[in-house]
């Protein structure tokens, strides 16, 4: 009497990591832009946030947006000097939020991205006192 062998072959594995290799570049790339976007909606989100903080300091402040970003007595940066996501240790941030412009009628927020990020598509998202967003790709806001 002679046995079966059991298990598997070296060709049935070889085509098994062949079709999960083949699954895996398809999927990675994907989930790596997934990733990407969810950062960036976050960024839109915390400039929103930003934004609405600054119509708040402009009515307490006289009409304008003069300051904003400091402590008035100090000159030390407040919580409008930021980073997204703003839940979650700096060491993760993956945007800087600042003022890049601010007159007594004016401000243009932005979020940059942090050192060692990337994203191709969108880079820099800015947002003014106006609501214009840039840039205006599609997909980036």
């Amino acid at each position: 009497m002679s046995s079966k062998p059991r298990g598997f072959t070296l060709i049935e594995l070889l085509i098994t990591v062949a079709i999960i290799g083949i699954i895996a570049s398809v999927a990675y790339p994907s989930y790596i832009e997934n990733i990407r976007q969810s950062k960036r909606k976050e960024a839109e989100a915390a400039l929103v946030s930003f934004a609405n903080a600054m119509e708040m300091w402009r009515m307490q402040n006289n009409s304008s947006y003069l300051g904003a970003g400091t402590t008035p007595d100090t000159g030390a940066p407040t919580v409008f000097s930021a980073y997204s996501p703003v839940s979650g240790p700096a060491a993760k941030k993956v945007y800087d939020l600042e003022i890049t412009a601010a007159t007594a009628t004016t401000y243009t927020l932005s979020a940059k991205l942090a050192t060692g990020q990337t994203d191709a598509t969108c880079g820099t998202l800015t947002l003014n006192n106006t609501g214009t967003k840039t840039p205006t790709t599609a997909g980036c806001w």
